[in-house]
């Protein structure tokens, strides 16, 4: 069990730090943060360079964080967050499916955070090393609460063209 959750973790944590790489620093076939905050910017979040580099970091750390079992539940939160706010903004209008564009992929990794915090990060984790591996409803609904609220934030702040008034 220990090995299993140690492979999930890496395998969400990095996934998401190499989307952060992505945006922040143009890795992995990504387009920067010049080619993130034009992006960003075309779906209502402005200015489009504060919000890339927030995103780039916020992923990058998330990832990081939840890839090493540190912090669990707040990592956890910050991937189903991300996850959320991208299911959104990108993902939901195209269905389920990630080979329409769906959201199936956000759900995937969001989902498999969140277990994350409700099982605990296992023994081969930097909590386990402080003595914080467990997991529980506590620290489950925590992050959930958390992934809610700073997706809502997120997604509040977007500032959407007015639509023109119709004559009447």
């Amino acid at each position: 069990m220990e090995l299993g959750l140690f492979l999930l973790r890496i395998t969400v944590g990095l996934t998401l730090a190499a989307h952060g790489a992505q945006k922040l620093l143009g890795w992995f076939g990504g387009y920067g943060i010049a080619g993130t905050a034009g992006w960003l910017e075309s779906v209502g979040f402005r200015p489009g360079r504060r919000h890339a580099i927030l995103a780039g970091v916020t992923e990058i750390g998330g990832g990081l964080l939840l890839a090493i079992g540190l912090a669990t539940p707040l990592a956890a939160a910050i991937v189903a967050s991300v996850m959320i706010v991208a299911a959104a903004i990108v993902h939901l209008k195209n269905g389920f499916f990630v080979t329409s564009g769906g959201v199936e992929y956000n759900v995937v990794l969001g989902v498999a955070a969140l277990a994350i915090a409700f099982t605990g990060p296992g023994a081969l984790s930097i909590d386990a090393l402080f003595g914080y591996a467990d997991g529980g409803l506590l620290p489950g609904v925590t992050a959930l609460a958390i992934a809610i609220v700073g997706a809502a934030g997120q997604l509040a702040s977007r500032q959407l063209p007015q639509s023109a008034p119709v004559a009447g």
